[in-house]
């Protein structure tokens, strides 16, 4: 037996071996007459970049939103870390160390920056100030606040006491993924984390998406940017009428081919689809 198919058996033996952190199956979710998932199946293994690509309308959000607490699914079944859960609301999905940033952002306009990275996580002052005023320890907020953005490299952002309201559509999106990466504990959800970034800030999310991974951080990344897509992820999910149609590599697929799995042209037979991540979590593009 040569290297390379020593190296594929040892590699599919390893696959094999190793546990979804998450699982949906048979997930259904209808709104009314609309079918948003039908019977969609995922899974996320620990240290690995999922995207999940599909056109408007595949379900893409909707499948993540059920992970996120904010649809709860008509049918099917959800795991986390091999328990099965069901979230009744996004603070139950939080608590479970599920975050997400939603396309929308979810921020709070017309509070500061600080406040919205630690909404519903406030710091409040050690002793009696806290504990029987319930005072808020700002000050604290706004260190830690100045110190997640100079993590992610967020250099646009002046003033930490600044209204969300004041920023742009691109720092908005800066503050709201600097929240996630703070918190984040099982699974980080980034729902197109860079459409309204410019390329220097799009960039610093990509390389935060790399860092969260070679820290052992799954992320799940739903993006329409295949470049950037094809850049980041482990394996793709391809979403198609509420299911999953396939799932590709960087390394088996095109962009191409992408294309064609979303919109029909092309099918994956299943025995052909990745059905675990590729690389070894130490080995991230530098």
């Amino acid at each position: 037996m040569d290297d390379s198919a020593t190296d594929t058996q040892a590699a599919s033996e390893m696959l094999s071996d190793l546990q979804p952190i998450l699982r949906g199956q048979d997930l259904v979710k209808t709104f009314g007459r609309v079918v948003g998932l039908n019977r969609a199946n995922i899974e996320l293994y620990p240290g690995e970049v999922l995207a999940v690509i599909g056109d408007n309308g595949a379900g893409k959000s909707t499948l993540i939103k059920c992970f996120a607490g904010a649809h709860q699914p008509d049918g099917g079944t959800m795991e986390i870390d091999g328990q099965e859960i069901a979230f009744g609301s996004t603070n139950a999905a939080r608590e479970a160390g599920v975050e997400t940033v939603y396309q929308n952002l979810a921020v709070s306009p017309a509070l500061d920056i600080a406040s919205n990275l630690y909404l519903g996580r406030e710091i409040r002052k050690p002793g009696v100030l806290g504990s029987v005023f319930r005072m808020l320890d700002k000050k604290q907020m706004r260190i830690d606040s100045a110190q997640h953005l100079k993590d992610l490299g967020i250099g646009t952002v002046q003033n930490i006491t600044q209204a969300v309201e004041t920023l742009s559509g691109g720092q908005r999106q800066a503050v709201a993924v600097a929240r996630a990466a703070a918190f984040g504990s099982k699974v980080i959800i980034l729902d197109e984390p860079t459409a309204a970034l410019g390329v220097r800030e799009s960039a610093r999310v990509l390389q935060l998406i790399h860092d969260l991974r070679s820290r052992g951080m799954p992320v799940i990344l739903i993006s329409h940017n295949m470049p950037q897509v094809f850049d980041v992820a482990d394996r793709i999910h391809v979403q198609r009428l509420g299911r999953r149609a396939a799932v590709i590599t960087p390394q088996s697929h095109s962009m191409n081919d992408a294309v064609a799995i979303m919109t029909g042209a092309m099918t994956v037979d299943e025995a052909d689809q990745a059905l675990g991540p590729v690389r070894e979590p130490a080995e991230v593009a530098s």
